[in-house]
């Protein structure tokens, strides 16, 4: 067996953050970031909606559990956008009413 050292994960841990904060310098495009959230969550929908019709169709292979969960999985994903949306258009209202 062999053991893992700690200092070699926390060297992995330097390297992870240090990678981290290289992509945080260079700058994430916001709007391309929320625009791949809202096709993940539209999938996620369709998909959920897509399990729902062939289960209520008695498609062989689609139990009940798997809708559900498909089903909670994108109402999840969607409550997240909302609440990201949400805060992102409170900030920009904050930003609106500074004197300037």
């Amino acid at each position: 067996m062999s053991e893992i050292n700690p200092i070699q994960s926390i060297n992995l841990n330097v390297n992870s953050n240090s990678e981290l904060l290289e992509k945080q310098a260079t700058g994430i495009d916001f709007y391309k970031l929320v625009q791949e959230q809202i096709g993940q969550v539209n999938h996620l929908q369709k998909e959920s909606g897509s399990l729902a019709d062939k289960f209520e169709r008695g498609i062989e292979g689609v139990g009940l559990a798997e809708v559900m969960v498909a089903g909670q999985k994108s109402t999840v994903a969607f409550q997240a956008l909302l609440q990201v949306r949400n805060k992102a258009l409170s900030a920009y209202q904050d930003i609106m009413n500074m004197p300037v």
